[in-house]
């Protein structure tokens, strides 16, 4: 049983008034701890702690000079770089609006617009060493079509990091259930000398995300 007082599981007194599904989200919202610490922290998104940890296991974002955040909005995962490497160039882009970060240029535009790649590597002036993506397409409620096109997104950003990455550098995005696909799997392990996959503990355990993580770029061969 539930004890009483402010500690007890909150529940929304506007509870009738929303739909079942709703009203669990909100309620979920309200008892996450990783919510509660986004807050205290002064982070955007409980996401935050997503790159934190996978930054304490993988070592991330210590020593990165160039960073690309694909889908920044809200900006919790360019905040974590600021924190971690306050003197790395960053640059973010996502369709949503995302409030200005101190020392992050932020684009909204899409990222699938031919337009956009460039636009990213010319504010860095220069080759990124870490390119994290977060994106994931809006979805329609068709499991199979949700995957593919948030496949579709993950892909793009990891051609985007195959051609824009400097020797050395990483390549960090969000995939579904079922893994990194094969063709994506193999580009990976063709450019990168490591690629393992990871669920940090932030992910909510009932969440179908999981992180592809690849490290030390082998760098372009040069055209003969």
């Amino acid at each position: 049983m539930a004890r009483a007082g402010k500690d007890a599981d909150r529940r929304l007194k506007t509870a009738k008034k929303r739909k079942a599904s709703s009203q669990r989200w909100l309620e979920r919202q309200l008892n996450d701890p990783y919510v509660k610490q986004a807050k205290a922290e002064g982070y955007r998104s409980r996401a935050a702690f997503k790159l934190t940890e996978l930054d304490d296991r993988f070592g991330l974002v210590k020593g990165a000079k160039r960073v690309v955040d694909l889908g920044i909005a809200p900006g919790g995962w360019s905040q974590v770089v600021r924190k971690r490497a306050p003197k790395a160039a960053v640059v973010g882009i996502d369709l949503l609006e995302t409030e200005p970060i101190e020392g992050v240029t932020i684009f909204q535009m899409d990222f699938m617009d031919d337009a956009a790649p460039q636009a990213l590597e010319d504010a860095l002036d220069g080759a990124p060493d870490l390119v994290l993506s977060d994106m994931a397409a809006n979805t329609v409620g068709h499991k199979q079509t949700d995957h593919l096109r948030t496949m579709a997104l993950v892909e793009a950003g990891a051609w985007f990091a195959v051609q824009t990455l400097e020797k050395g550098g990483t390549f960090v995005a969000k995939v579904l259930a079922g893994g990194t696909d094969r063709d994506l799997l193999d580009l990976l392990k063709k450019h990168f000398r490591t690629v393992k996959h990871a669920k940090p503990p932030a992910s909510r355990k009932g969440s179908s995300e999981w992180y592809v993580i690849a490290q030390d770029f082998k760098g372009r061969e040069e055209e003969e």
